[in-house]
């Protein structure tokens, strides 16, 4: 099974919505609560840092009977230095995101935290896929 999302750049009012909606199907499929709460924080920190950081993009979860995977292409402006974007507490956050109560520097941390495996790869000027996989 695919699922397939649309997520706005700017738009914080829909920030979470493919998390929620993943979390249903996952419920429905009987996985187990706490692969499914670990899954959702991976899921929602990717959406909030397209919609903080990226001029949008489209997030693609594939479900099958041994797990999930997430794939999260935006469109730019890419992350410049991963290594350091990895760091907990670091943020490249406007003040305008940060004033919200986003932008705290814990996006990709928390989905290495959460997930199975996790793959970056970005490109400046071009945008950022981020892969990750999560076993039931």
């Amino acid at each position: 099974m695919q699922l397939q999302f649309n997520i706005a750049s700017n738009d914080f009012s829909k920030a979470g919505k493919a998390s929620s909606q993943i979390k249903k199907m996952l419920k429905q499929l009987h996985v187990d609560p706490k692969v499914i709460k670990r899954i959702v924080v991976a899921i929602y920190e990717a959406e909030v840092n397209v919609v903080a950081h990226s001029v949008g993009g489209i997030l693609t979860a594939t479900i099958d009977e041994k797990g999930i995977l997430v794939v999260l292409k935006d469109n730019g402006p890419g992350i410049a230095d991963i290594e350091k974007a990895m760091q907990t507490g670091y943020s490249t956050a406007s003040k305008k995101v940060r004033d919200m109560g986003f932008g705290a520097g814990m996006g990709l941390p928390n989905i290495k935290k959460n997930t199975d495996e996790l793959n970056i790869e970005s490109k400046l000027g071009t945008g950022t896929t981020v892969t990750f996989r999560n076993t039931f």
